[in-house]
């Protein structure tokens, strides 16, 4: 009987070695899949770190209109920053994914879009990147909108920081629609604020 029990305990430290192995791993997998990816870019020199994948923004229900068979608008955007031998710059990439049917005005008018933080609006100013010969983002579809819109590391704190962020976009016929992040925008936030040493998170 003691020898059947003895069987049993080593079977239970076995599966509880394998369930806290396997604890580990997919917190090591979670946290791997909201650092920073970080490339060089040999034509120019720059070193440029990015999200792994830019953070979707929905269509507030208050903004949007659902139809029988069409779907809403999305926005996706992701910190950049460039590294030019030392001397470091941040840009906010966003893509407008416009729905069927959006009256989607231009993304880069003065005043088009501002993000909604704990502090208040921050309009944003669309700045020209630097030319890579390949882009830290992807388009999510082809016919939508991308810009870069000027960020300072401060600022990118001040995002990385808030707990009601949000986005306006002016629309084609003048109307404000907002657009807002799922939950786990706040944390791929920190760890790029984080991972690039930015203080104000």
């Amino acid at each position: 009987m003691g020898h059947v029990l003895g069987i049993i305990g080593d079977m239970r430290l076995r599966w509880f070695l394998v369930v806290l192995v396997l604890g580990v791993l997919s917190g090591c997998s979670g946290q791997s899949s909201i650092r920073p990816v970080e490339a060089l870019d040999a034509k120019t020199g720059i070193t440029w770190a990015a999200l792994r994948e830019p953070i979707e923004l929905e269509q507030s229900a208050q903004s949007a209109v659902v139809t029988l068979g069409k779907h809403t608008s999305l926005i996706y955007f992701g910190p950049v920053e460039w590294d030019r031998s030392g001397n470091i710059g941040y840009g906010l990439w966003i893509n407008v994914a416009p729905g069927s049917g959006a009256q989607v005005g231009d993304i880069r008018e003065p005043g088009a879009v501002s993000l909604i933080l704990d502090d208040g609006p921050l309009v944003l100013t669309t700045l020209e990147a630097p030319r890579l010969g390949r882009e830290a983002y992807r388009p999510a579809v082809p016919w939508g909108q991308v810009a870069y819109f000027q960020l300072s590391a401060g600022t990118l704190g001040r995002i990385a920081g808030s707990q009601r962020l949000a986005l306006d976009f002016r629309a084609g016929d003048g109307s404000v629609l907002r657009f807002t992040p799922g939950r786990d925008a706040h944390a791929r936030l920190s760890a790029f604020v984080r991972g690039r040493n930015i203080i104000g998170d």
